[in-house]
């Protein structure tokens, strides 16, 4: 119930609602809701369905919303050379472990179901046209792109063809390569995202640079902004859902210990449950102008001084320093920054000594 308050505050607690969101099936994402936290659990299963379902479990009993997996066709995403490379954080090479961690397509679908049967949403990072063709076939209703796919213009055409909306991870990537991007995402009226990511695994918090997701926030305006990160605590999530972000994406496992490559960058269900919950109440305090609010009425009318006699003054004396002076509480006429406005003024009545004055009590 708390998390609900959390989720339906910014609708309740915001005077008017005006900014841009796109929807996510009946999930609006935008500044007037609370951040959209993506859960990948991405290959963090190892290609096992039972450790995917025991990660789907730990994640809904935190409160996840998305559930966000990886579709490896190997054959069709990677030739021959990818053997050859082997990533910075693992020791065997990329195309051994995505084959070793993709889910055949009996399986995904499984993975997909059991998802929705508990009410979550789930999405899926295609990494391929054969992995594009699988999930429409399964009937995902929007996609997350990754950095690497970012600028592959090709696919992203592909997927931008289907017309579902698309979250598009913008790591390692400079404004004219997203732009481009972008450029094929409003060419077919693409309802759509951008995230920045910095793609080290894990992220030294010295290289997270928000400065980059303000830069995309600038550049990109019909965009909704958001952070993938993988720094391992919640705290670039937090600083950007103050700086506006409205998706948070980061890696996911039921526990620390599970093998597996991202697992150091993931967040357990606890962090998750955190983040749910902290981004929520960080995006309520965004926004608002430097004036009081209403509800500070309360605290004005002790806090605030007001113009007060400090001994009787008779009808027809002036107002000095030596009889007038400011005392809390507020609740008196004349407001402490009067004053020096009122020094000199004429009295037009008998007062006594510590009462508050009003402006009928004066002569201009």
């Amino acid at each position: 119930m708390e998390l609900v308050r959390l989720l339906s505050g910014i609708e309740n607690f915001m005077e008017i609602k005006m900014n841009k969101y796109i929807e996510i099936e009946d999930r609006k994402v935008g500044l007037d809701y609370a951040p959209l936290v993506i859960i990948e659990i991405g290959i963090n299963h190892e290609g096992s369905l039972k450790t995917a379902f025991e990660m789907v479990d730990a994640a809904w009993k935190a409160g996840a919303e998305v559930i966000k997996h990886q579709t490896h066709i190997v054959e069709d995403e990677m030739s021959k050379e990818a053997k050859k490379v082997i990533p910075g954080n693992a020791n065997v090479s990329i195309y051994e472990i995505m084959k070793r961690c993709s889910l055949n397509e009996e399986n995904e679908i499984k993975l997909k179901e059991y998802v929705e049967s508990k009410d979550m949403i789930f999405i899926s990072t295609p990494f391929s046209r054969a992995a594009v063709d699988r999930l429409e076939r399964m009937g995902v209703t929007s996609y997350k792109i990754g950095s690497g796919e970012c600028n592959n213009y090709p696919l992203i055409e592909y997927i931008a063809s289907f017309g579902k909306p698309m979250i598009v991870s913008t790591g390692m990537n400079d404004i004219q390569q997203v732009r481009k991007t972008v450029e094929i995402l409003e060419k077919y009226k693409v309802p759509y995202g951008l995230l920045h990511t910095t793609n080290l695994y894990p992220t030294p918090v010295h290289l997270v640079r928000l400065g980059a997701m303000q830069e995309l926030q600038k550049e990109f305006q019909n965009a909704i902004i958001g952070l993938s990160d993988h720094t391992t605590s919640n705290r670039a999530c937090f600083a950007a859902t103050a700086l506006g972000a409205c998706i948070l994406e980061r890696h996911f496992t039921d526990k620390m210990e599970r093998p597996g490559p991202d697992i150091i960058n993931s967040m357990d269900p606890i962090a998750l449950q955190e983040l749910i919950y902290g981004s929520a109440e960080i995006a309520l305090m965004r926004g608002g102008k430097k004036e009081a609010a209403k509800e500070e009425q309360v605290t004005i009318d002790f806090a605030f001084a007001t113009v007060v006699t400090i001994k009787p003054i008779k009808k027809g004396e002036k107002l000095t320093k030596e009889n007038i002076w400011v005392k809390r509480p507020g609740t008196g006429e004349i407001k402490a920054d009067s004053y020096n406005d009122i020094l000199g003024k004429i009295l037009n009545k008998n007062i006594d000594n510590d009462e508050h004055l009003s402006w009928n009590d004066i002569d201009e």
